[in-house]
């Protein structure tokens, strides 16, 4: 697939042996569900920092939420963290909120801590919006931050089930690039048959962007597996089978897309999907 111009530089600036990507998504809250403060993210992202090779970025989902970047950016900074800023768009006053919360951080602190803008997150999914309204959103935040100078990607996550439908296809065109959320467990797919159906969603996903605007990177923002929770059809949450869904998806996903695990660390949640629990030791082993 050709790359876009934005995805030529962002390669460009990654060593060879990183050719892509490798993040983790990370959320406001910590275990109890208090905000995270500055300390807390740094010792997020120093816990990313632990296994470079396989972690050098995050994906927040908001901008303004707990002072997620008041608080994540200087730790992004004190850590050599790159983030895939999320700008959540519902509703007109909050979506207000989150695009003021960028400009601060990029009036405070520049713009080398941005991978990424993703405007959304799984909105066509949930049906909170329609692509007309979203594409429009992308073209504003995009123009908002061309204004500062800032030439970044700037696209939308959802899931791939959205990325497909035909509805949709104004967010694609508006997107410079594509995040597709795909879970087999969600899928109802047995661990056995976990990477079959994974690369099905991102290969049925590339085909449809292909199609309506060649050239754009697919990128996972979203997939994982969950080491506890309830059964979902033939998915059975365990450690055991979060463990082999990431030899096989994770460790294959990571040397051929750029890909950002879910997640971190789960708040009281089930399914729970985290790498590390309450207590920030790892669920499963992440060497490949």
């Amino acid at each position: 697939m050709k790359f876009s111009s934005f995805a030529t530089l962002a390669a460009a600036a990654l060593p060879l042996a990183s050719a892509y990507w490798k993040g983790v998504n990370v959320g406001a809250n910590n275990p109890d569900g208090s905000c995270k403060s500055q300390d807390d993210w740094e010792r997020a992202f120093n816990d990313l920092q632990s296994v470079p090779q396989y972690f050098t970025s995050v994906r927040l989902y908001a901008t303004s939420d707990c002072g997620t970047l008041a608080n994540a950016v200087p730790a992004a900074l004190n850590t050599g963290t790159q983030i895939l800023v999320g700008v959540w768009t519902e509703d007109a006053g909050h979506y207000a909120a989150e695009k003021q919360a960028l400009i601060d951080a990029i009036n405070a602190h520049g713009s080398d801590w941005i991978l990424a803008i993703s405007v959304g997150s799984e909105d066509l999914y949930r049906g909170d919006t329609d692509a007309g309204t979203l594409a429009q959103q992308i073209y504003d935040v995009r123009g908002m931050v061309n204004a500062m100078g800032v030439y970044t990607e700037v696209g939308h996550v959802d899931t791939w089930t959205a990325w497909v439908d035909n509805a949709n296809t104004d967010v694609i065109v508006a997107s410079d690039f594509i995040g597709m959320d795909g879970y087999p467990y969600f899928q109802s797919s047995d661990i056995s048959s976990a990477y079959d159906t994974f690369w099905q969603s991102v290969d049925a996903t590339r085909n449809q962007v292909n199609a309506i605007s060649p050239g754009k990177w697919v990128w996972v923002t979203e997939t994982g597996w969950p080491v506890s929770g309830p059964d979902y059809g033939a998915a059975q949450p365990s450690q055991a089978n979060a463990q082999a869904y990431w030899k096989s998806v994770g460790c294959s996903a990571i040397e051929s897309v750029h890909l950002f695990w879910y997640c971190y660390q789960d708040s009281p949640a089930s399914p729970s999907f985290g790498l590390w629990d309450a207590n920030r030791d790892w669920t499963i082993d992440v060497s490949c």
